[in-house]
């Protein structure tokens, strides 16, 4: 369907939106996926549209959190791949089963991310307490990134809270390092989702173009703000966005 100048303005300053909040914590196809809703596209040409108009934005965060992952590539290489071979089964699943499926456990699952986030602190004392390993992928750890891939490539919104919080809890490193791994892995299961999409087809091209200039751009403005936040305003962050995900998607 053709995109009107109202339409493409809005469209861009969405995309601007959500590549800088997905790059600082993630759920910004919150702010995309709506307003494609809102523009008479179909839930799951959407839901392709918004998956494929954010990637560059992933992209874009991830090289400019290129210092905070200089010596964090081989466990970044250990992890991702189970987070695409997830997105690649949430793509499928999307194209394959009903939306209420996943849509039921999608509000649970943000309201326990943001609950890990806060007790983070805690959990970390107490894992370290028991011998965690310090900074190495655990099989727990593993199988986790394998079902947010699996949610991100079916949905995605709030992924990078869910990414957070388990890095957060089961990894021993500070919150902008592990933000920039977060990256990574939201960028694979993104990926890997998007080659299934483009391969399907219906995807509406000329929405997703305008999404993906925005997000480059926000993807660079939210390193900035990133780097800049202490790790209690970050986590105060996390829970506020995890918070008002689940009320939009409970509106939805």
């Amino acid at each position: 369907m053709p995109v009107t100048l109202v339409e493409a303005a809005v469209l861009l300053v969405a995309g601007l939106g959500a590549g800088t909040i997905n790059t600082v914590v993630g759920s910004g196809s919150l702010i995309t996926f709506p307003v494609l809703l809102a523009f008479g596209y179909p839930p799951v040409v959407a839901n392709m549209t918004n998956n494929v108009g954010v990637l560059p934005g992933s992209v874009s965060g991830t090289v400019a959190y290129r210092a905070e992952l200089r010596d964090q590539w081989p466990r970044a290489l250990r992890l991702v791949g189970a987070s695409i071979v997830g997105g690649l089964l949430g793509a499928v699943l999307l194209l394959r089963l009903p939306a209420a499926v996943f849509g039921a456990i999608v509000p649970p699952l943000i309201v326990l991310a943001c609950v890990l986030v806060v007790i983070q602190p805690w959990l970390q004392r107490r894992i370290g307490a028991r011998g965690r390993p310090q900074g190495r992928p655990s099989p727990v750890l593993t199988s986790s990134v394998f079902a947010t891939g699996v949610y991100g490539g079916y949905f995605g919104a709030a992924q990078g809270v869910l990414l957070m919080a388990l890095l957060g809890t089961l990894l021993d490193d500070e919150l902008n390092r592990l933000n920039a791994l977060k990256n990574v892995l939201a960028t694979g299961a993104n990926g890997a989702a998007a080659v299934v999409f483009v391969v399907h087809g219906g995807i509406a091209w000329g929405a997703a173009v305008l999404i993906a200039l925005g997000s480059v751009v926000g993807g660079q403005i939210g390193a900035r703000i990133g780097r800049r936040l202490p790790p209690a305003i970050y986590r105060a962050v996390i829970v506020v966005v995890g918070l008002a995900a689940v009320a939009k998607l409970v509106a939805l």
